[in-house]
Formats: structure tokens, C-alpha cells, sequence
């Protein structure tokens, strides 16, 4: 069965930020110099999800596993918005996966945010108040089984990405508020709003669009 580009999204909790308890003695000494971090699940087995998919649990189990090896080299990093690959662009990283673990049937993850030109962007959107989410991107095939869509046993995990998306029920929809900041970034956040009346494809066009502009700026 030939395998596909699998993208699921989850919002951030509680509020985007991390909560204190969760961060290492030198990530509380970062965070007040600071430094960012999010936390939050990251995805979940054993539940239909947004696009209607379902991962068993042995399945994510084996790919969280796998993933740690990253996690504790310090290799895990993710992208601000979806690539159309299967490739982490080193240019692009926004953020940089510390801690991934369980709790019941959700994969929480630690990230902090880096100051890369893309970790910048999205260290301003934290800052404005954008709610975001974040998304594991994945290679793997699907079946219907009993009405339901099941992600196959070749399921292989990718990374997890912060994203922006509207169209995904639960939508992450940022506070209405005037950025005086960074009148590119107001731009840019203007831009991705008035992309929920369009297809996904130009939809993610205008969003990596208008983010290259604010990294040239």
C-alpha cells in the first residue's frame, strides 16, 4: 500500500505556555533570561482524530520510542508551519523538542522555542497572543476497517511542527488584538486570516509566502 504524507494537528495546552513544574532547574533559569517553552499533546492514540484518522497505540508507542533517541541527542527539532516533504529543513527549525512522554492515550511533548529566524517569528506570535498548535508529521498508509480509518502498523514519525490552521476543527483562532510591534508580523497574521475562505493548498502558499517575506525583511 503506498504511503502518504500524514499531518494531524493538536493545540497547545494550557494557554500555549509551560507550566513551570515541567521545566529542568536550568530551563527555569532560561525562562526567566527569557527563554521559551510550550507544552502540550502532541497526538493521541486510539481516537478518531480532526481528519478523521485513528493511530493504534502500539503503533504510536513504537514511534514515540524511536523518537527519543532525538529527543535525548537534541535532534528533534520542527518547523514553524508544514512542509509539503518528508525532509526536517534545517533552515526553517523554529523549535527543538526536550521531553516527550505519556499521559493515558496522549503523547505530551516539551519544546523550546529557538532563535532561529523562524523561532523569532514564532516567539513574536507567542508574544502577541496567537494561539497556535502544534502537528506531528508522519509517512504511513491507511485502511478502512469497520467504517473507520485506521493509520497501518508502517506508520514511521517524521516530527512535529507549530502550525496555524483554521480549517481544522478545534480551530486555533488568536485573540483580536492591534500588533503596533512589527507591522510585518500584523501583516503576515492579516494574511493567514483571510486565507480561511481559500483551498488548503493556496491556503499554505500564502502562509509560507508571507513568513518568507517577514525572514527577508
Amino acid at each position: 500500500m503506498t504511503k502518504k504524507l500524514l499531518t494531524e494537528y493538536f493545540e497547545l495546552c494550557p494557554d500555549g505556555n509551560c507550566v513551570l513544574d515541567v521545566l529542568t532547574e536550568g530551563e527555569k533559569k532560561s525562562f526567566q533570561e527569557g527563554a521559551v517553552f510550550l507544552v502540550g499533546v502532541c497526538q493521541r492514540a486510539g481516537v478518531k482524530n480532526g481528519n478523521g484518522r485513528i493511530y493504534r497505540k502500539d503503533t504510536l508507542q513504537r514511534e514515540v520510542e524511536n523518537y527519543q533517541k532525538l529527543v535525548k541527542e537534541r535532534r528533534a527539532l520542527g518547523e514553524l508551519d508544514h512542509p509539503d516533504d518528508s525532509v526536517i529543513n534545517l533552515k526553517n527549525t523554529s523549535h527543538l523538542i526536550t521531553k516527550m512522554w505519556w499521559n493515558g492515550d496522549d503523547v505530551m511533548c516539551k519544546l523550546e522555542v529557538l532563535s532561529t529566524p523562524s523561532g523569532l517569528v514564532l516567539k513574536e506570535l507567542i508574544k502577541s497572543g496567537v494561539k497556535l498548535g502544534i502537528s506531528s508529521r508522519g509517512l504511513g498508509s491507511v485502511k478502512n476497517q469497520n467504517g473507520q480509518t485506521i493509520v497501518e502498523d508502517d506508520f514511521k514519525l517524521i516530527g512535529f511542527d507549530m502550525v496555524s490552521d483554521p480549517s481544522t476543527p478545534g480551530a486555533f483562532v488568536g485573540p483580536e488584538k492591534t500588533i503596533s510591534s512589527s507591522p510585518e508580523l500584523a501583516d503576515f497574521l492579516s494574511k493567514v486570516s483571510e486565507s480561511k475562505t481559500i483551498t488548503e493548498g493556496t491556503r499554505n502558499d500564502k502562509f509560507n509566502s508571507a513568513l518568507d517575506d517577514i525572514l527577508k525583511s
